[in-house]
């Protein structure tokens, strides 16, 4: 990933905060040549191995699952928040369009979980997690046993370590303070909440 320095973002804890909040992820693979990508809900474990380690999982008839078997490194993507930046938005006059985001890129060799134990825990923490902020969580307890067996054998869980992770927080660190401001009154004026006030806290505004 392309990253000038005013844009890195190397803090775990950050990377890792990302993650989390935007943890709908694309994965990335490769095999003879030819690229596949899947979208997936991943938890992750922070606590484990150097960078932390992901936990997906996909449906079995998702042939992307075998590539994993090959022990080649796959990429995961964690697209955070993002929006277009006009000009029109700075005092600067001598300026272009661009577009604000923060992201993360993680790495790793896919490993296969092959214990049905495993599986299904795996799968009571995606639904806990996701559903932790419901007025009445649901849990596999609602639906019969047989029916989560049935589910579980159509679907493959993972985990990939990571060994690496890339940061970037792309929002106008470049700018002088006045065009900054700008951008913020730009982007609330478009009902962009969210990019706005993470360009507050990153930049102290």
């Amino acid at each position: 990933m392309y990253t000038p320095p005013s844009f890195r973002e190397d803090r775990s804890e950050v990377l890792h905060s990302i993650i989390r909040q935007h943890s709908f992820g694309t994965v990335v693979s490769q095999r003879d040549g030819a690229m596949t990508a899947s979208h997936l809900p991943f938890l992750l474990r922070s606590e484990e191995g150097t960078s932390g380690v992901l936990l997906g999982h996909m449906a079995r008839a998702n042939s992307q699952w075998q590539e994993f078997q090959s022990g080649a490194e796959v990429l995961v993507i964690f697209q955070g928040a993002h929006g277009y930046i006009s000009p029109s938005w700075y005092e600067t006059r001598e300026a272009v369009p661009t577009w604000n985001y923060e992201t993360v890129h993680a790495y790793g060799i896919p490993q296969l979980i092959e214990d049905p134990a495993t599986v299904r825990a795996l799968l009571d923490a995606t639904v806990a997690a996701y559903e932790a902020g419901m007025p009445k969580p649901w849990s596999t307890e609602r639906i019969s046993g047989e029916l989560v067996e049935k589910l579980q054998r159509a679907i493959v869980g993972f985990e990939i370590r990571i060994t690496r992770l890339e940061g970037k927080r792309k929002l106008s660190q470049n700018r002088s303070e006045v065009d900054q401001r700008g951008v913020l009154s730009g982007l609330r004026s478009t009902g962009d909440s969210q990019l706005a006030q993470l360009m507050e806290e990153v930049l102290g505004l």
